[in-house]
């Protein structure tokens, strides 16, 4: 039956009228109802598909002062795991707990855990992605506030909140600019995604209010990891008009352009500048020089939208109730030691 099973279907299925059913899944004060009649409805409900829309109706009777941040796969991403600390923290200060569910971008997985989340009673939900996508929140979370986590949506009645990308790479490209270099190459990434068109943008703006022409020559496109780094940097490096300085659509592209040097006798920063994209620690502060690279703000989204919800959850309806905002957020740069003037 799925969704489109009713509550007489749930009352049927459990043997109890549908007044129970209402008072179990709406957790009415006051009503009596056995332990064994309560698990009666409620296995009935899952089963029937009915939890995840039928409880979510009932989620703001009553305050579980718990929300749900459910993800793809940050929770298994350590450079993003940042996000899940600023909404920790930010849930805890204000005396709310945080449930984390991942789906591993399983469309089935993601049903069941929205289902979950209905259970618990969440009275909302972080719908938060790995890297900043354009998303379409599941009509099964529909019933529930979401605030987006790291994604946008066409859908401008939902808050979000994303990185500047494109403020980033314009951040990274002018680092290289003040130091004095003018052959600046960009590493970039191969897929079609909003972080790969803002960084581009970025870079190509900073060039242009240097009064230099972007020159597709110095944009070399690869897969986004240590072995595309290395083959753009490569590419890049081995023209005889090579450029001074790289930026790097990531730290790990960082991570390949830096061996690309050592393989040519490059010693950076005397001979390349480099920046990368991320900040993952582990890899910036790792490399030999540190790198100097744009940090994503993971830590202020995630507290950002737990704040969001919360203050969502606190507003009035109808006119008076605030317009949802969609926020873009700045990337800083971090120095390290891999930028210097050009010899």
């Amino acid at each position: 039956m799925g969704s489109k099973a009713s509550i007489r279907d749930v009352a049927a299925a459990a043997g109890v009228s549908v007044t129970t059913v209402s008072h179990v899944l709406n957790r009415k004060d006051g009503t009596r109802v056995s332990p064994e009649t309560r698990e009666r409805v409620e296995s009935a409900a899952r089963r029937l598909g009915y939890a995840a829309n039928g409880l979510a109706r009932g989620l703001r009777l009553r305050r579980s002062h718990t929300l749900g941040l459910l993800s793809d796969q940050i929770a298994t991403t350590p450079h993003a795991g940042r996000i899940i600390l600023g909404a920790q923290e930010a849930a805890s200060a204000r005396g709310w707990v945080l449930m984390l569910l991942t789906t591993g971008g399983d469309p089935e997985v993601e049903r069941r855990e929205i289902q979950a989340l209905a259970q618990h009673r969440v009275d909302g939900v972080l719908y938060a992605t790995m890297y900043h996508q354009v998303v379409r929140v599941p009509d099964e979370l529909r019933p529930m506030p979401v605030v987006l986590l790291d994604a946008s949506s066409t859908d401008t009645t939902l808050p979000s909140v994303v990185p500047d990308e494109r403020d980033g790479g314009r951040v990274a490209t002018a680092e290289l600019l003040d130091a004095g270099h003018h052959r600046i190459g960009f590493v970039t990434n191969v897929d079609d995604i909003p972080a790969t068109r803002g960084r581009l943008l970025g870079y190509q703006e900073a060039l242009r209010s240097a009064e230099l022409t972007p020159d597709p020559r110095y944009v070399i496109a690869e897969e986004s990891d240590t072995n595309g780094g290395y083959r753009a940097a490569r590419a890049l490096l081995d023209r005889t008009d090579r450029p001074t300085a790289l930026f790097c659509f990531n730290d790990r592209m960082a991570m390949g352009a830096y061996r690309a040097a050592a393989e040519l006798g490059l010693r950076i920063p005397d001979d390349l500048s480099v920046v990368g994209f991320d900040n993952q620690e582990l890899i910036a502060e790792g490399l030999h020089p540190g790198l100097t690279t744009v940090a994503l703000p993971h830590y202020e989204m995630g507290a950002w939208a737990v704040e969001t919800m919360v203050t969502l959850l606190d507003a009035p309806s109808g006119p008076r109730r605030p317009a949802a905002r969609q926020v873009v957020m700045p990337c800083p740069l971090v120095r390290r030691d891999s930028v210097t003037a050009p010899a």
